[in-house]
């Protein structure tokens, strides 16, 4: 599932033209200013539509709640928080880096941060549903003996 995940996002981060990704007379696009997008968007989010809004902002975070879910199923030293946040934005920071070299998209600070919160999320959920996934267990042998 975690393979397919990395597909999915690899193809909706940088081949999907329905998210505005061509390779077509494209230059250099960066934001160094953190908040200054989220603002933006914000900010002209009755002229920019919901749909546009909830794409960038939602979007973003919603993008790598699964990578922070995988990651401590798949490895069990991810299962740290700081690192998981780490991870996250390792990450994120390379997805934005490749974006940026490539031309496809851009490099935006504000998307660092959503990203590695998204992963935070999906770390979060991990540890909720792993600890229910352990009380069931130790109910479920307690109830045998």
């Amino acid at each position: 599932m975690f393979g397919v995940y990395i597909i999915c996002l690899t193809y909706f981060l940088f081949f999907a033209e329905s998210t505005g990704r061509t390779f077509e007379g494209r230059s250099y696009h960066y934001n160094l200013v953190l908040f200054k997008e989220i603002g933006r968007f914000l900010k002209y989010r009755k002229s920019l539509g919901t749909l546009a809004v909830m794409l960038n902002l939602v979007g973003n975070v919603a993008a790598f709640v699964p990578f922070g879910f995988f990651l401590p199923v798949i490895n069990r030293k991810c299962r740290s928080f700081f690192y998981m946040v780490f991870f996250s934005f390792e990450f994120s920071l390379l997805v934005e880096t490749i974006q940026l070299v490539s031309k496809v998209g851009s490099f935006d600070v504000d998307d660092l941060l959503l990203n590695t919160i998204g992963g935070a999320i999906g770390y979060l959920i991990f540890i909720v549903l792993n600890h229910i996934r352990r009380k069931h267990h130790e109910k479920k042998e307690k109830n045998q003996l």
